[in-house]
């Protein structure tokens, strides 16, 4: 299928599941179209702006694992993916990403603002599956966790910014 034949079959397959201006972001839609999977499936809530670039990342579901660098994970042979979208101007936010198997893994959502790649304490935002405030101490493996089976799981991630003394959690 050529890009554009598949940036249809995208916008089409978000349409009909979740209204007009639901377009599945990312370079793994075509997995969440039709349920085809397995992948995750996030609606993202609670975005500061419509500003920078939106990014999911795979882990695998253990304590050791759980935001090691990527690089890492590679030369050890793990699992880990990243899926980048640019951030709509407008509508609701889904994304998606691939996952290799049906199974347990970590997911994270960071909000880049600035579009440079680099996690800013001060003005990006994160989110994980589980929507507990994260506050000021390091997530925890529990906030992340996705059991995904051979479709397409669908996940809601509320987006949390630092909001001062308290640490991160939801603007609203």
């Amino acid at each position: 299928m050529n890009r554009s034949a598949l940036f249809v079959a995208t916008v089409l397959a978000a349409t009909t599941a979740h209204g007009a201006s639901a377009q599945v972001l990312g370079e793994d839609a075509a997995a969440c179209t039709g349920g085809r999977g397995p992948a995750i499936q996030v609606e993202v809530s609670g975005l500061k702006d419509r500003a920078g670039r939106l990014k999911l990342e795979l882990y695998p579901a253990t304590e050791e694992d759980f935001l090691k660098d990527d690089r890492d994970l590679a030369k050890e042979g793990k699992t880990f993916r990243r899926v980048w979208a640019n951030t709509p101007p407008s509508g609701a936010v889904m994304m998606c990403i691939r996952v290799p198997a049906p199974g347990t893994y970590a997911l994270l959502f960071t909000h880049d603002r600035d579009g440079k790649n680099k996690f800013d304490f001060w003005s990006d935002g994160a989110g994980f599956p589980s929507n507990q405030r994260l506050g000021r101490s390091r997530p925890k493996l529990r906030q992340a966790i996705v059991n995904v089976g051979n479709g397409v799981t669908d996940v809601n991630i509320r987006a949390q910014y630092l909001r001062g003394l308290g640490g991160f959690g939801p603007l609203n």
